[in-house]
């Protein structure tokens, strides 16, 4: 059994057709949210990922704040581009975001799956760094009821295993932020209950999104750091 694991495009239709080029062969495609925000491309992005019909697509931070225009908790850039976004999607896309749920769970062969944006204790907001113990992530997969754990929303990859099970975070596909600027996913395969992973990253045209961003007028901040990954 073989997955793979996206997240974060964040209306980076850019990116996104990168990654989907590279990404063939597989039995299950598991989207972790953040389809919108930051990026100039939301209608193409979610239309895209409707069009994939993904076996897992779980709503991000952002996909909520664009659905209920409820930005308290952002920085003003962000909450400058869930504006436009709202401005911008068609009402069929807003709709599709509407409905997607917080949090997945999938039993793979013997292999429970589950799937958040944030974390089982916080399914979208809560951020799990790499650096967490491995305490930490051994009582969110229990917390989880899971073998293998997948996570998003920090933009940075990593896998961790532990006794209890594996924690995954793929990264981002529209914005990294681990000072990689390419594209950042997973493959997971999953074998007799053994499971192994790697993250792969893949090159796009920065300048393309970049001078997006800076053409629909969002703030160029989000440009910016494209090139650098952060």
């Amino acid at each position: 059994m073989r997955l793979v694991v996206i997240s974060d495009i964040h209306a980076n239709y850019d990116a996104l057709a990168a990654v989907l080029q590279k990404i063939r062969d597989f039995d299950y495609l598991v989207c972790l949210g953040d389809l919108v925000g930051y990026g100039p491309q939301p209608n193409e992005v979610v239309e895209q990922i409707r069009d994939l019909n993904l076996e897992v697509i779980i709503m991000g931070n952002h996909d909520y704040a664009t659905v209920t225009a409820d930005t308290i908790n952002f920085v003003t850039h962000a909450a400058r581009a869930i504006e436009w976004t709202r401005q911008t999607l068609k009402p069929e896309n807003l709709h599709f975001l509407s409905k997607l749920p917080h949090y997945a769970t999938k039993t793979l062969g013997e292999t429970v799956v589950a799937s958040y944006h944030g974390s089982p204790r916080d399914p979208l907001n809560e951020y799990v760094y790499p650096g967490e113990s491995q305490f930490m992530f051994q009582a969110l997969v229990e917390e989880a009821a899971a073998k293998l754990l997948l996570l998003g929303h920090t933009h940075i990859p990593f896998h961790s295993s532990t006794p209890s099970g594996v924690v995954v975070n793929p990264g981002s596909i529209g914005q990294p932020r681990d000072g990689d600027a390419r594209s950042s996913y997973a493959t997971i395969e999953i074998s007799n209950g053994n499971i192994n992973c790697s993250i792969e990253r893949t090159s796009y045209d920065i300048e393309s999104a970049a001078g997006k961003i800076v053409q629909k007028g969002l703030p160029t901040f989000l440009a910016d750091r494209l090139f650098l990954g952060i």
